[in-house]
């Protein structure tokens, strides 16, 4: 009897045909090492003093699997849904103010482990769902940071005046309660995990069409700047030779060689010298001088 093996393959998205989707790895590695740095600030260790990030991936939403509770913050560039694994979000406000609290206070004291918490025997506390905002405006900060890094300049904006201040006060991330992310919305799941105790999580941020588009446009300009292929100067222009100005001959007989001293002076005429390439005569050219210097000019070809 055989057995046939089913082979699942990728269903095309006709509405991502000429998009650089492929690269999306390359933003997803670039916001990782942005999330890795924001955590080792002075003022987000506090929180993430435990923790470090071990992946950043892309995914499209296939229904409700991320059963997190969502928020949704108002960027100036679009809208970030931010959704965090509870047991993140309880092994984060141990370590802020439990055991890793305390391990915080010694100075040059190694991280300590926050001991495990069952998520199911917790209530939830207005310190956890203000925690959530603080983490969720913190993480979309690095987030949107790292879109508006990656445009081109002639796709940011200039701010007129008195609009630097409102685009500051966006850029604090409004939060507002979100509702589950619809099917086929693009999902930016981060792994992370404890360094002390290893346990594991995620969040997961959520992006509308706009700053998705800002995600591909970011990326599609690296690819359009791969492709085309470096200016290369014709062969004439590159092809380097070196070229020997004679400015005089003078022929004597030996004797008159040998019998040269210190200080004698050998009268020649300076007309015209030649330019040669090895041994080949190529041009004839004037001598001059030009700031103490002797230089070439009026070239002619050598019959």
């Amino acid at each position: 009897m055989t057995t046939t093996k089913q082979t699942q393959h990728q269903v095309l998205d006709p509405s991502l045909l000429g998009r650089p989707v492929h690269l999306l790895h390359i933003f997803a590695a670039q916001l990782r090492d942005d999330l890795a740095q924001s955590m080792r600030l002075n003022m987000n260790r506090r929180y993430w003093g435990g923790f470090q990030v071990q992946d950043v991936a892309f995914s499209r939403l296939e229904g409700n699997e991320i059963r997190s509770r969502w928020l949704s913050f108002a960027a100036p560039a679009g809208h970030i849904a931010f959704s965090m694994e509870r047991k993140v979000l309880l092994s984060v406000l141990n370590y802020r103010y439990g055991s890793g609290a305390k391990a915080e206070a010694k100075a040059d004291a190694k991280t300590e482990a926050a001991p495990a918490v069952d998520e199911s025997t917790v209530r939830v506390t207005a310190t956890e769902e203000r925690l959530a905002v603080v983490l969720g405006q913190q993480l979309c900060g690095t987030l949107a940071g790292r879109i508006e890094l990656n445009l081109p300049v002639m796709d940011k904006p200039a701010l007129a005046e008195g609009e630097a201040e409102e685009a500051a006060a966006d850029a604090e991330f409004k939060p507002a309660p979100g509702s589950h992310p619809p099917k086929g919305t693009w999902v930016i799941s981060v792994t992370v995990s404890e360094i002390a105790g290893g346990a594991s999580g995620q969040f997961w941020f959520a992006l509308d069409k706009q700053l998705m588009t800002s995600v591909l446009r970011g990326l599609l300009r690296d690819r359009e700047a791969g492709k085309k292929p470096k200016a290369v100067a014709p062969l004439a222009q590159r092809l380097q030779v070196g070229l020997i100005g004679r400015l005089a001959s003078k022929e004597v007989t030996l004797g008159s060689l040998y019998d040269l001293q210190v200080g004698d002076v050998i009268p020649i005429s300076l007309a015209r010298a030649d330019v040669l390439l090895e041994d080949s005569r190529l041009f004839t050219a004037a001598v001059t001088e030009h700031k103490g210097k002797l230089c070439l000019t009026s070239f002619e070809d050598a019959e």
